[in-house]
């Protein structure tokens, strides 16, 4: 259910919409730099983190839209199921798997984390930089799993009906036009 009540048919496109002012768009650039720009990551474990890290929050609506572009970018759909990701699932890269555990550790007990941790990443094949990006977007996605949880949206409403082509296009700035033209729309 909406915390917010006077917006009718809340999801993150009505959220943004009415609060684009207070630092969405800088919020969607970094979307991009950490998700679309070069990084020893691919695009798809990138894509995979950000489901992953949704999934342990029980995020629905970024778990559902990051599945969407992991899949889109090559991650076999068998991975995935009802906000969950089958670790075990052959489609898991082995590299990802001391990775994903980095992101569960930093997701649920932030302050546990140890030197241990970050060396399990390195020891996949991981440098430092590699490092750094894991936790940008784990800290990225727990971040907006708050945001969607705090304001009350639980569930996944397809705003724009994407291809896997489209999905692989896609840039997060592009949603800054929707969100000040549907502000525009509602007079804000």
């Amino acid at each position: 259910m909406s915390h917010f009540p006077q917006i009718e048919d809340l999801d993150l496109h009505a959220l943004f919409s009415k609060f684009h002012q207070r630092g969405v768009l800088p919020l969607l650039e970094y979307h991009d730099a950490i998700l679309r720009e070069d990084s020893e990551l691919t695009i798809a474990e990138r894509e995979l983190i950000a489901a992953y890290v949704s999934s342990i929050n029980g995020c629905h609506y970024c778990f559902s839209a990051h599945r969407d572009h992991a899949r889109a970018w090559g991650i076999d759909e068998g991975a995935f199921g009802n906000v969950e990701i089958d670790l075990a699932h052959p489609a898991i890269p082995a590299r990802m798997q001391p990775v994903l555990a980095f992101a569960r550790k930093l997701t649920l007990a932030p302050s546990s984390v140890t030197m241990a941790d970050a060396q399990a990443v390195y020891d996949a094949g991981f440098t430092e930089e590699g490092l750094f990006d894991i936790l940008s977007v784990t800290a990225l996605y727990n971040f907006m799993n708050r945001i969607l949880e705090g304001a009350g949206i639980k569930q996944h409403k397809t705003q724009l009906k994407m291809s896997d082509d489209m999905r692989r296009k896609f840039r997060y700035k592009n949603l800054w036009r929707i969100f000040t033209r549907q502000a525009g729309r509602d007079g804000q």
